[in-house]
């Protein structure tokens, strides 16, 4: 690895269809927002090819942040598929958002890939979201490297960030964490720093020189050894300690010279395994530069250590009854199993899927089942259809080039598959399987949306099933207690996006409107009602007396209708009439406008007429002795519970136990987890974490996450209740 001098540019990046999962590798790029991920893409396939110089493909464009909104934005808020071709070899660049609330587009990035690029900013270091990142890799055994960019700030050092890094993703083995090249220096500029313009080859002893704009190979002279050989040393005996070969440290260490080409075998073998993660830099090129620092050796790492689609296991899959089934693992022969990682939508060719085939063959033209994801409880719809796809391409930047067909182990993009929804299964018509769907986080921000105008309600509901078809981490939610439209978000970048996508590629404009919690009603304690429904104006007139008692009972009872009616004084058929129209009432509310709950209403007594009394008069009676209870009692509002569970680093409990008390929180406990982390179990009244998600992320700098669940309603404190009474007679 890194022993060829390539003075060409690659294969001219034009991927189109592998031929065999051998020649395959899907890389997800990683890191914070900021770290340089898209500019190292760009980098990348100017080197190999796949761009000119400026880093745009032909029609002009971007093949990474390429979207209108992405300029808006200035950020990346998607995922994005890059091919290029490098010895022959088909790379699938998978650049990621780095800002937690576009956390969605990074797990499908995750899923689509086989190994993953973490890509650390000198100047900003490990934030705890990328530890937290490389910790779920670990837990599957993803393979992983390191690039450490933005080498050129003032006070960047690539020793002291490999040491950070080592000391971040190394756990129990920082030696599994080293350096395969080290930067050479320029001739310090006026402010003392001096450039990077090279690179030394631990392993080969080779230096690569990128001052003319392509890597220029020579020998290393006297002044670098000294450095080279300490650092080759510890590269490898990081290496011998993860080789297969059990005798090779034994040997090494008795004083034998192990072979160049032994060492990067068995370095390629363990960066493969997951278990030695290599540490590298890079830049973009200069102006007029053909290959950027770093880059060539970045693309002869991915070929040649990270693993093919091949060595990844074969998914689980099972058939839409739930019957397991096992598949070869990558067998381009095997029944398709294929799943869609991302969905957009396009205003000229319509909806675009990207999809990773796991199993088979896709072709094009082919008519393939969907297999739904089972994600209703976010509004998704659950769905079970075949259908016809259309053309196969492989995007780049806006373009789109036709393949034929897509083999297991390769990613490409479906067009007009109008039912499937990102996480969906493709499989045969007549063989349908389904893949369990990824892990997602909860969206916990809420956003309450109202139609612009008559136009903006009619395309409401169409938009709104477009957008969460699009993205898993997003919520949709019809309260049926409030009569809101909420869209459930994972922050104010997430909940922004959702909105200009509705405005700009649908057509919707909508305004935000406060969020309302579903509130309760109850009795403080027992009263009385009398309701009299008493008309006569001329024809068949309306009578009916009843006269109920009502009182509190526990959390969680509901409404407890009683008849302890004696005497007839109600005839039989009309109390089931009064119930209702208790109930009726009860879930109109008594006070506030919120439904009344946890009450026992007993009918004690009532009249009625021979002729007049009927089921309206009755129901109408009941509504208004419920009423006249409440006049005279004290009614309580109740606020939804939740309880809060809170995984956050050790340094900032103390800050989270505080910020929830002054929430008015109950902290039940705390339990010591791995990782230097603390999970924090408490209760909070909704109405006081509406945006709980956003001031977490300050509070712990990002590092802290949460889930919550209902729990229960409870009174509210009278100040409070008095409060939100005031703020809603000042609204009306």
């Amino acid at each position: 690895m890194g022993d060829k001098a390539h003075t060409h540019p690659g294969a001219a990046g034009r991927a189109t269809a592998a031929d065999h999962p051998a020649s395959v590798r899907n890389v997800v790029l990683v890191g914070h927002s900021g770290s340089g991920k898209t500019t190292l893409v760009e980098a990348l396939a100017l080197t190999a090819g796949a761009v000119n110089r400026a880093g745009r493909v032909e029609d002009g464009g971007c093949v990474s942040d390429y979207d209108d909104m992405e300029h808006r934005q200035q950020r990346s808020v998607q995922l994005s598929l890059v091919p290029v071709e490098w010895d022959g070899i088909k790379i699938n660049l998978l650049d990621t958002p780095g800002y937690a609330d576009f956390v969605g587009e990074l797990r499908a990035g995750l899923r689509a890939a086989d190994a993953a690029l973490f890509v650390v900013s000198a100047s900003d270091g490990v934030d705890g979201s990328t530890r937290m990142i490389w910790e779920e890799c670990a837990a599957v055994g993803m393979p992983r490297a390191i690039v450490i960019t933005h080498l050129e700030a003032a006070r960047a050092d690539f020793e002291e960030m490999t040491r950070i890094c080592a000391e971040a993703f190394g756990g129990d083995d920082p030696d599994a964490v080293l350096p395969l090249y080290l930067p050479l220096h320029g001739p310090p500029a006026p402010d003392g720093h001096a450039p990077v313009t090279g690179l030394v080859g631990l392993l080969t002893r080779k230096l690569f020189d990128y001052a003319s704009g392509e890597r220029v190979a020579s020998e290393p002279g006297e002044a670098e050894l000294p450095q080279l050989d300490e650092a080759r040393s510890m590269l490898i005996e990081g290496i011998i300690s993860e080789s297969e070969d059990e005798t090779l440290m034994e040997r090494y260490l008795g004083g034998e010279q192990v072979d160049v080409k032994t060492l990067i075998e068995d370095l390629e073998r363990a960066v493969a395994r997951g278990v030695f993660f290599p540490v590298l830099a890079a830049a973009p090129a200069a102006d007029g530069a053909r290959q950027g620092l770093g880059t060539v050796e970045l693309l002869e790492l991915i070929t040649r250590g990270f693993p093919t689609p091949l060595e990844r296991a074969a998914p689980r899959v099972t058939t839409p009854e739930g019957a397991g089934r096992e598949l070869r693992m990558c067998d381009p022969e095997e029944s398709l199993v294929a799943e869609v990682v991302k969905t957009s939508s396009d205003p000229y060719v319509g909806r675009i899927s990207m999809v990773r085939v796991f199993s088979g063959t896709l072709r094009a033209d082919q008519t393939v089942h969907v297999s739904g994801h089972g994600m209703t409880d976010r509004g998704h719809e659950d769905h079970d259809v075949d259908e016809r796809i259309g053309a196969l391409s492989t995007p780049f930047g806006k373009q789109q080039r036709p393949v034929s067909h897509v083999i297991a182990g390769d990613l490409a993009c479906v067009a007009k598959l109008s039912r499937a929804e990102t996480g969906d299964t493709l499989s045969a018509k007549d063989d349908p399987l389904l893949m369990a769907p990824w892990e997602m986080p909860d969206p916990l921000l809420p956003l309450a949306i109202e139609a612009h105008s008559k136009p903006d309600e009619d395309k409401l509901s169409q938009g709104l099933a477009r957008l969460v078809a699009e993205d898993p981490t997003m919520r949709l939610e019809h309260n049926q207690d409030t009569h809101q439209v909420v869209l459930w978000c994972l922050g104010e970048a997430h909940a922004d996006v959702a909105l200009e996508r509705l405005r700009s590629r649908y057509g919707v404009r909508v305004d935000v409107v406060p969020h309302r919690v579903s509130l309760r009603e109850t009795f403080g304690g027992r009263a009385a009602g009398r309701g009299r429904h008493v008309k006569q104006s001329g024809g068949h007139g309306q009578y009916a007396i009843c006269e109920i008692e009502v009182e509190p009972l526990p959390g969680g009872s509901g409404i407890e209708f009683v008849d302890k009616v004696v005497g007839g004084a109600v005839p039989r058929q009309f109390i089931p009439s009064v119930e209702k129209g208790v109930r009726t009432q009860a879930a109109k509310g008594v006070a506030a406008g919120h439904p009344l709950i946890d009450v026992r209403v007993t009918l004690l007594d009532g009249k009625a007429h021979s002729v007049d009394s009927s089921d309206a008069a009755f129901q109408t009676a009941g509504a208004l002795a419920l009423r006249e209870a409440a006049a005279e009692a004290r009614i309580h509002l109740l606020e939804p519970v939740a309880e809060v569970s809170v995984l956050v680093g050790d340094d900032y409990v103390g800050a989270v136990m505080s910020d929830l008390s002054g929430r008015r929180g109950k902290v039940l406990g705390t339990e010591q987890t791995s990782g230097g982390r603390t999970l924090i179990r408490a209760e909070v009244p909704e109405i006081e974490i509406g945006r709980y998600a956003v001031d977490l992320r300050s509070l712990s700098h990002g590092t802290a996450r949460f889930d919550r669940r209902y729990a229960r309603h409870e009174p509210m404190p009278a100040q409070v209740a008095d409060r939100l009474r005031e703020e809603v007679r000042v609204a009306s």
